[in-house]
């Protein structure tokens, strides 16, 4: 089996059911990953799990250290990823607790590190990222989607925002005319960074509120954690699934 790790995002900073085995810091050129990484057995199959705002969750999206995350997984021998992120939604069709699989991300953030590739080269590096998403990965995943009971999308455009604000409606409206189906604020620059050092990586995306502008009323804080604890169950059930067809 391929050496499996999964990211948690917002409302997965720990993964119910993981038997934990041990836990492991790792010392990376780029500082400290968000958290101890943690070894277990999940769904039978052993993985490695890493919370990307940390195990308490106070580590916000344009403050995480991707590069220590991503360098840290590849040092433990991973080879693929699976990042799972709590979103906002711009394709109407994508309502609160859907479950969204991207293939395609715009990035809107900035003054993040967000390459390996920056200093001391003996040849600059260029990566291909004409496809951002491991399309392997991501076909395992929508096989094992076909057991949910919730709605899921076979494909989105993720638009990746610096945070930790939420968008503007007139922002909102831009990306849509850009082609983007979800926002989100961690997809960037970490799938770049995964496909730097070739980890097949893909992203489980849960849908927790419209996005400005596109619901009835404000964005609130308690209707997103309501959404994100239902999203959260599906997303638990689709990498046990995963796992066991792995």
């Amino acid at each position: 089996m391929t050496k499996l790790a999964i990211i948690g995002g917002t409302g997965l900073t720990a993964l119910e059911g993981l038997e934990i085995t041990h836990r492991q810091v790792l010392s990376t050129p780029y500082g400290e990953a968000s958290s101890p990484i943690i070894h277990g057995i999940y769904a039978g199959k052993k993985i490695i799990f890493l919370p990307r705002h940390g195990a308490r969750h106070n580590i916000p999206p344009h403050k995480i250290n991707y590069r220590a995350n991503i360098w840290t997984l590849k040092e433990l021998g991973v080879e693929a990823v699976i990042a799972v992120a709590a979103v906002g939604s711009i394709h109407k069709a994508m309502q609160a607790t859907d479950i969204v699989i991207p293939h395609q991300l715009i990035d809107y953030t900035y003054g993040r590190e967000h390459t390996f590739f920056a200093d001391d080269l003996s040849h600059v590096t260029h990566i291909d990222f004409t496809e951002p998403y491991c399309e392997q990965l991501r076909q395992q995943l929508l096989t094992a989607t076909q057991s949910l009971a919730c709605k899921v999308h076979t494909q989105g455009v993720y638009g990746a925002t610096q945070g930790p604000r939420l968008e503007s409606s007139a922002e909102i409206d831009r990306m849509e005319r850009d082609g983007c189906d979800i926002v989100g604020m961690t997809g960037m620059p970490e799938a770049a960074l995964a496909r730097e050092l070739a980890l097949c990586y893909a992203s489980c995306a849960v849908v927790v509120n419209p996005a400005a502008g596109r619901g009835l009323k404000e964005i609130t804080m308690a209707d997103i954690e309501a959404n994100l604890g239902v999203g959260i169950l599906n997303v638990r059930s689709l990498l046990a699934t995963l796992l066991k067809q792995l």
